[in-house]
C-alpha cells in the first residue's frame, strides 16, 4: 500500500486552495453566530466603555464601531460613524442560550450570521494563503530531510518528521498571511465604519502615509504577530505530533474526520491556552487602534505596547488577569481549529483520491 504523502499523487497548490477555501467556508458558518451572541449580550450592557469591538468569523478579528459619533472630541472634521445595524438591535438576553432563542424567533434564523459577509472578503484569502504556505512549506522541507522510501514515496507526518518542521512553517505562513492582508483589513475598517467612497479612501491612506509613511500601512501587525505567530507555531507541532500518533494516515479513504477533528480541537485548546496573555493585550491594542483609525483624523500613534499592557494588567490583578477570557477564548477556538483543520484534511484527501485514480488510469491505457 502506498504511503499516504506518494508524490504521484500529491495535490497541488491550486487544490490545497479549493480545501482550504472549503474549510474556511464551513468554520465560519458554524463558528460566527457564537460570536454574534456573544457581540449581542456585550452590547445590550449599558457600561460599554469602547467606541470598538472585535468580530470574530472564526477564521480572524475585524474591527466595528459600537456607536454613532456626532464629531466631537478630537475628530476636527465631523463626520458620522456607523454602527452595523445589527448591534444596534434592541434585546434583552439573560444568557447566550436565551440570546440563541429571542434572536431566532424575533429577528429568524439568519440574524445568527448578521455582518458575516464582508469580513469573508478578507478572511477566506486570508485563511487560504495561511494553508496553502504552510503546507507548502511542510512538504518542502520534508523533501529537504530526505526521509525517502525505496519506491519514491515519503511519510511526511509520520514519526519521522522532526518538530521544526511544523513550527517554522506555521511561524512562516502566519507572518505571511498577517502581512498581506493587515493593509487591506485598515481599508475594510475605514471603509465600513465611515461608509467612505473609494476617493475618500484614497484620501484617507494618504493621510495616513503622509503622517506615518509606508509602515503605517502595517500599523498593528507587530502586537497581531506577536499572538498568532506563536499560536501558530506551537498549533502545528501538536497537531502533526497528535496526528503522527494517533490518526492512521495508511488508510485507502485517508485521515479519519473525527481523529483530525479532535487533534485540531486538543491542539487549538493548547495554543490557545499558552498564548492567552497575548491576546489580551492584543484585544487593548487592537480596540485602541481601531478607535484612533475610525474617530480620529489625522489617526493617532499607539500609545502602549504589549508589555506595557501586560505589566499593567499583572500588577493590578495577577495572573489571572493576564490570563483573562481563557474560557471564552477556548470556547471560540477549540471549535474553530477542529472544524477547519478536519475539513482541510478530508479535501486534502478527496483530491489525493482523486489524483490517484487520474495516475492509474492513464497507467493502464
Amino acid at each position: 500500500m502506498e504511503s499516504k504523502d506518494d508524490p504521484r499523487f500529491r495535490i497541488t497548490p491550486v487544490q490545497q486552495m479549493a480545501a482550504a477555501c472549503s474549510g474556511a467556508l464551513i468554520t465560519s458558518i458554524i463558528v460566527t453566530p457564537l460570536d454574534v451572541v456573544k457581540i449581542r449580550l456585550q452590547a445590550q450592557q449599558k457600561n460599554v466603555e469602547s467606541k470598538c469591538f472585535l468580530y470574530c468569523n472564526g477564521l480572524m478579528d475585524h474591527l466595528c464601531p459600537c456607536f454613532s459619533d456626532s464629531g466631537t472630541g478630537n475628530t476636527p472634521h465631523p463626520q458620522p460613524h456607523l454602527s452595523p445595524n445589527w448591534y444596534e438591535r434592541p434585546g434583552k438576553f439573560s444568557g447566550t442560550v436565551d440570546a440563541f432563542i429571542k434572536i431566532t424567533k424575533s429577528e429568524g434564523l439568519v440574524s445568527l450570521w448578521s455582518g458575516l459577509s464582508p469580513t469573508l472578503v478578507l478572511a477566506i484569502p486570508s485563511t487560504v494563503v495561511y494553508f496553502v504556505t504552510y503546507e507548502q512549506l511542510r512538504v518542502r522541507m520534508n523533501d529537504l530531510v530526505g526521509n525517502t522510501h525505496k519506491n519514491g514515496s515519503k511519510e511526511l507526518s509520520g514519526s519521522k518528521q522532526p518538530f521544526w518542521i511544523p513550527l517554522i512553517s506555521g511561524a512562516t505562513a502566519r507572518i505571511w498571511s498577517a502581512s498581506l492582508v493587515s493593509p487591506l483589513e485598515l481599508v475594510r475598517t475605514k471603509m465600513q465604519s465611515k461608509r467612505l467612497s473609494y476617493l475618500e479612501i484614497g484620501q484617507a491612506l494618504r493621510s495616513l502615509l503622509q503622517y506615518h509613511g509606508v509602515t503605517g500601512l502595517w500599523k498593528g501587525l507587530g502586537s497581531t504577530l506577536l499572538r498568532d505567530v506563536p499560536f501558530s507555531a506551537i498549533y502545528w507541532v501538536h497537531y502533526e505530533w497528535f496526528k503522527a500518533n494517533f490518526i492512521p494516515l495508511n488508510s485507502v479513504k485517508g485521515p479519519n474526520v473525527a481523529y483530525s477533528f479532535l487533534g485540531g480541537a486538543l491542539s487549538g485548546s493548547v495554543a490557545a491556552f499558552i498564548t492567552t496573555p497575548f491576546d489580551v493585550a492584543k484585544t487593548h491594542q487592537q480596540i485602541e487602534l481601531g478607535e484612533m483609525e475610525i474617530y480620529k483624523e489625522p489617526p493617532g500613534k499607539m500609545r502602549t505596547t504589549t508589555y506595557s499592557i501586560l505589566r499593567k494588567i499583572y500588577l493590578r490583578n495577577g495572573f489571572p488577569g493576564v490570563f483573562a477570557g481563557l474560557t471564552p477564548r477556548l470556547v471560540k477556538v477549540a471549535p474553530a481549529c477542529a472544524i477547519m483543520v478536519s475539513t482541510f484534511e478530508y479535501g486534502k484527501s478527496f483530491f489525493e483520491r482523486r489524483n490517484k485514480r487520474l495516475y492509474e488510469a492513464s497507467n493502464a491505457t
